[in-house]
């Protein structure tokens, strides 16, 4: 594979990591929100969730909110190992636009 090849490989890798990156944000973002929301939630209100196709009352807060911290956890792993993979993706992409102009 010649450098033009594999700089065109690795600009859809960057794209594809850059999606995967802001997907992860958003859903970060999401989860953050759903965590504080169900925190500030006073307790003689019901609190429900949805399970499938159904929204059921949540009997156990705190069984919850474990849940959600370690989904949160989760997802910011994964979102610290695709930022390192897209900056990792970029600095190769660097290295091979200035080989292109070294041969030019």
């Amino acid at each position: 594979m010649d450098s033009m090849e594999q700089l065109q490989a690795v600009v859809g890798e960057v794209q594809a990591a850059r999606q995967q990156v802001a997907n992860l944000r958003a859903q970060v973002i999401e989860l953050e929100t759903t965590v504080d929301s169900v925190r500030n939630q006073p307790d003689h209100l019901a609190l429900h969730q949805q399970m499938g196709g159904v929204l059921v009352e949540v009997s156990d807060r705190k069984a919850l909110l474990e849940e959600l911290q370690q989904t949160l956890a989760t997802l910011n792993e994964h979102l610290t190992r695709f930022t390192e993979r897209e900056a990792q993706l970029m600095a190769t992409y660097e290295q091979l636009q200035a080989v292109l102009k070294g041969s030019e």
